[in-house]
């Protein structure tokens, strides 16, 4: 028995959530209401055990411990339930492939995520929110859940497969993903085989949505290997590329491409999305946060529809509320990992084969490290405000060496989205409107109706006072590619 990360000399709280029935455990608990269950368990301690179904888990409470959890993959690796219902979706890709076959593939991906790849992809960014957004006229009602949506598959699907997926294949993966969101949350909350193969209407729309991904999919790779003298450059060319073995060697099979393509098209579109609903969702709820984005926006784009790279480092308020979002809200709610081995963990011993779930909207509501943390508040973010966030409280996109690959595009995604639409409309909420957020196995809102008003902007005024309201957010600097291990913020390595 050993623990990669050594723990710190303290008095760990270990116990257990009340409430477990016959069964079926804490299920209803967290189905019914999982953002209460989840804030309720730090009272019980800082690891707390608590029951899928039959199946007994830890919950790391406490954000010294999830790092833990993260920096240490060979102790805990992916698997637990989520995971059980992942991989004969995604197959054995970057999210779902274990500890030993993550380093090879990660090194084969990396370059399609490079700053420099990111820069290349802004102008699309800029050019599919402009889309969107021109089809709005003012007054009207948005479903802006859909349109986000549908925005972010189309970016996804070019930066994998160029114009190999056509419109209405991309608008096809964009009505499967609800499908199958909505089914893999309870299949991780029930973790039982046997009613997920009863012939319900939900079980087989499930089962119909992620067989026409896999198909799309490989419809997409067979037209691009009809011609083999075609390189575009784009995460299908480099899987390809490695499969024919023009480095020297083979390092991929016709099993992992697909594997590969069916995880970033399935990931890359709805956390963005969602980030992205809740972003309006909240600057509808908070109009100074909404004058101060505008205020930049006018600055820094002067008129122009979209930003271009160099201009996202100066929109550093913008990126605020993106990374405030996140924390608020963000998309991947509830993750899970397995000890490989017998481990020790709050000082609790764990045996081999424990499921330990972390939660990044547990973590990111703990008032230790977020004061009012029920409160959305931008400025947590603007430079020289974060010095004091303990380490490990801010884990959107986990940590460690399986930290989400994607991390900058999406941020990158959403700041350019977000800059886009704000320059041109302000979102109302339809009167009446009552949040009701139900996580599934991302948490956002999945359907969002606001009305949309035209906004006039670009004047000095506005410029001026952009100024006034952020006078540091034009001198943020750019980030840079060195991400240490830890970090606070969306950019942790």
């Amino acid at each position: 028995m050993s623990n990669a990360v050594p723990e710190t000399e303290r008095a760990w709280r270990v116990g257990t959530a009340p409430g477990i029935f016959p069964s079926i455990g804490h299920t209803i608990a967290l189905f019914r209401r999982p953002l209460d269950f989840l804030n309720s368990l730090p009272a019980r301690g800082d690891l707390v055990e608590i029951r899928l179904g039959p199946l007994r888990a830890w919950m790391a409470c406490h954000p010294e411990l999830t790092r833990q959890v993260l920096m240490d993959t060979r102790s805990f690796d992916k698997g637990g339930p989520l995971y059980n219902r992942l991989r004969p979706l995604m197959g054995n890709g970057l999210v779902t492939c274990p500890h030993d076959a993550y380093r090879r593939q990660r090194r084969l991906l990396q370059p399609g995520f490079s700053p420099s790849r990111i820069a290349d992809h802004t102008e699309l960014m800029g050019l599919e929110a402009e889309s969107v957004s021109r089809e709005w006229r003012s007054g009207e009602q948005v479903d802006v859940s859909a349109a986000m949506l549908s925005l972010t598959t189309r970016v996804i699907s070019q930066v994998l497969f160029s114009d190999s997926l056509d419109r209405a294949a991309a608008a096809e993966v964009h009505d499967c993903l609800a499908s199958i969101v909505r089914g893999l949350f309870v299949r991780t909350a029930v973790p039982v085989d046997a009613l997920f193969r009863v012939p319900t209407p939900a079980n087989r729309r499930y089962r119909r949505a992620a067989e026409r991904v896999h198909a799309i999919v490989d419809a997409a790779v067979a037209e691009r290997r009809r011609d083999p003298r075609d390189d575009r450059e784009d995460l299908l060319g480099t899987l390809l590329a490695a499969a024919r073995g023009d480095d020297g060697a083979a390092t991929v099979t016709d099993q992992e491409i697909h594997d590969q393509l069916v995880t970033f098209l399935l990931t890359g579109a709805e956390s963005t999305a969602l980030c992205l609903v809740s972003a309006f969702d909240l600057l509808a709820r908070h109009p100074e946060a909404e004058r101060r984005l505008h205020a930049e926006i006018d600055t820094v784009l002067a008129g122009r529809h979209t930003p271009s790279a160099d201009e996202l480092p100066h929109l550093a308020y913008t990126r605020s509320i993106v990374t405030e979002t996140l924390r608020h809200r963000p998309p991947g709610w509830l993750f899970m990992r397995v000890t490989t081995k017998e481990t020790v963990l709050a000082g609790h011993r764990l045996p081999r084969g424990a499921t330990v779930l972390y939660s990044p909207y547990l973590l990111h509501h703990d008032p230790a490290s977020f004061p009012d943390p029920h409160r959305f508040l931008p400025d947590r973010w603007l430079p020289g405000q974060t010095a004091a966030i303990p380490q490990g409280a801010m884990i959107p996109f986990a940590a460690g060496g399986r930290k989400c690959i994607g991390d900058r595009f999406a941020v990158a995604e959403a700041t350019v989205t977000l800059a886009t639409i704000a320059r041109r409309w302000r979102l109302h909420h339809l009167p009446g409107y009552v949040e009701r957020l139900r996580p599934a196995a991302t948490l956002g809102p999945r359907s969002l109706v606001m009305t949309c008003e035209t906004r006039s902007h670009g004047s000095a005024g506005s410029a001026r006072h952009a100024r006034s309201l952020a006078p540091r957010a034009m001198t943020a600097p750019r980030v840079q590619d060195s991400r240490p291990a830890g970090d606070n913020g969306v950019y942790d390595a």
